[in-house]
């Protein structure tokens, strides 16, 4: 006998919030309840194409006795607290990264969260993307043999507005946390990190002290290294590859286009449009995948959903890349 769907609750209805809400509504196994933002024609609006009760209120929502799980898709600043009250509430989270971009504060919520039991799952939904996961169950199947290189190239089409660089918390802890994610993805052993980081372009990295190209190294206890190359911008489109190389050889995700018709002529040989634009077309897959993961976790399933100590090494990794690409230096880390 099939469950009955879960009940969520959304809490943020920004760009990212609405994609969870449509993948929420897309989804059999899940059911939206009630939508929450403090701009209430925002939870409305979501709530009328999505479902649910709109509030402006997360008490209203974690006291109403109607979410199994809540999915939390506001600000950074506010995770922290929310994450507090789902698990005073006994209901299981899904919340987009990063958990707070303060460690102080991840660590004194830390103990909460794991002796709580209550599930609490991070929003690294590269790790469901279907080329990426693919690539990770054949290096750990041993098909290129030991892992000895991981490569990962991760640029946006365009910078964002500098009011977000402002308040993003920087490239490392902003864009390259997904990228750390997936090395420990396939690398979990991460024990130094060392990063350089320029601004070449963008107004806006430079009047916040940021930057807009970074190349980051991570070496691993086994021996394994990483690297990450990271631009915010890109006029090829969104930039998203990995290479894996081993003895035995080497595995590839190449990056996803808007079409399969190629053109040759006296002029250009295989001549493609070009790659997908936007986050959202290309891990449209992977968000679905992802909640799907979320809900097996909810239940008390087996579940690969990425944990908040996952969240937690994320955040670590980008202040040490931070602190390595300041200060110019290898910055040994401890992800215990």
């Amino acid at each position: 006998m099939n469950e009955k769907p879960l009940r969520f609750g959304l809490i943020g209805t920004g760009r990212i919030g609405q994609v969870h809400a449509a993948s929420i509504a897309a989804d059999p196994d899940a059911v939206l309840t009630w939508v929450c933002d403090p701009f209430v024609e925002g939870a409305r609006s979501v709530a009328e194409r999505y479902g649910g009760t709109a509030t402006e209120s997360s008490d209203e929502v974690f006291s109403s006795g109607e979410v199994d799980a809540v999915l939390i898709a506001s600000p950074t600043p506010t995770h922290i607290d929310l994450i507090s009250a789902a698990v005073d509430a006994g209901i299981a989270v899904l919340c987009e990264k990063p958990i707070d971009l303060d460690i102080a504060r991840v660590d004194a919520l830390r103990p909460k969260v794991a002796a709580a039991g209550v599930p609490v799952a991070l929003g690294f939904n590269r790790r469901f993307d279907a080329g990426f996961a693919e690539a990770r169950a054949r290096v750990a199947a041993g098909e290129i043999g030991e892992l000895e290189q991981l490569s990962i190239i991760s640029r946006d089409p365009a910078a964002p507005p500098a009011a977000y660089v402002a308040v993003s918390g920087g490239i490392f802890r902003d864009m390259t946390i997904h990228d750390f994610d997936m090395a420990r993805f396939f690398v979990p052993d991460i024990v130094a990190v060392s990063a350089v980081g320029t601004t070449t372009f963008d107004p806006g990295a430079r009047e916040h002290g940021d930057f807009d190209t970074a190349v980051v190294v991570l070496r691993a206890a086994s021996g394994t290294v990483v690297s990450i190359t990271n631009s915010r911008h890109s006029a090829i489109g969104y930039d998203q590859r990995i290479e894996a190389f081993g003895p035995k050889g080497m595995l590839q995700v190449a990056n996803a286009g808007t079409s399969l018709v190629s053109l040759s002529t006296a002029t250009a040989v295989e001549a493609r449009p070009p790659y997908q634009d936007f986050f959202l077309e290309r891990y449209a897959g992977a968000y679905a995948a992802e909640l799907s993961e979320f809900i097996k976790l909810a239940r008390g399933q087996a579940s690969t959903s990425p944990t908040f100590e996952d969240g937690r090494a994320a955040l670590i990794l980008a202040d040490a890349a931070q602190r390595s690409a300041v200060e110019r230096i290898v910055v040994p880390v401890d992800l215990a």
